[in-house]
C-alpha cells in the first residue's frame, strides 16, 4: 500500500493537516488542528525547602523519619550523632525504612571516606544538617543571566564553570 491508503500525506497539499496533534487535550475533539504551544499549560517548578543548618528536633519515631527522609532529598552534607556520642558527616545517598527503627538504616558516604556507611534509625540520637546545600539558589535563569553577562561583554570564552563545593 501507498499514498493514501498507507496514512501518507501529501505536505505540498494547502488542506493537508498532521493528524497527529489534536485540537485541544478535550477528549472527543477532533484531530488535525496544530496545537499552539506557548497557550499549553506548564507546570511550575519544585519549591526546595532551605534546610542548610537545620537541626530538626526528633522527639518522636515519625519526626526522625521525616527528618530523615528530608535528608535523603537534601543536596549537601548532615551531622548524624549517634546515641553512643559519635558523629559522622557526610552525605545521605539511601535510606531503607522498616515496620520499625531497628531495621530501618540511612547510608551515607562519610565527608572523609569513599566507603559507604549504614547507620540504623535506632542508633540515631540527633541529625544536623551542616553542609553546604550544593543546589541553593541554582536555577537555569541564573545561569543565563550569566552567560548573558559574558556574551555582552565580548567574552570569547562563554563556558561557566561550576563554584567550589568548599
Amino acid at each position: 500500500m501507498t499514498g493514501k491508503e498507507a496514512g501518507h500525506i501529501d505536505h505540498s497539499s494547502p488542506e493537508s493537516k498532521p493528524p497527529h496533534i489534536p485540537t485541544s487535550g478535550n477528549e472527543g475533539e477532533t484531530w488535525g488542528t496544530p496545537v499552539n504551544a506557548d497557550a499549553l499549560e506548564v507546570a511550575p517548578g519544585t519549591a526546595h525547602e532551605q534546610l542548610e543548618g537545620w537541626i530538626p528536633q526528633l522527639a518522636s519515631e515519625d519526626e526522625l523519619r521525616q527528618a530523615l527522609e528530608k535528608a535523603f532529598d537534601y543536596r549537601g552534607d548532615i551531622t548524624i550523632t549517634r546515641k553512643d556520642g559519635s558523629k559522622i558527616e557526610g552525605y545521605v545517598f539511601d535510606r531503607r525504612s522498616a515496620a520499625n527503627l531497628k531495621d530501618s538504616t540511612v547510608r551515607l558516604y562519610p565527608k572523609n571516606s569513599s566507603e559507604k556507611i549504614a547507620v540504623s534509625y535506632a542508633e540515631i540520637a540527633a541529625l544536623a544538617f551542616t553542609g553546604r546545600d550544593t543546589a541553593a539558589g541554582k536555577s537555569w535563569e541564573a545561569w543565563m543571566k550569566k552567560y548573558a553577562a559574558k556574551k555582552a561583554a565580548g567574552d570569547k570564552d562563554l563556558s561557566l564553570h561550576p563554584e567550589s563545593l568548599d
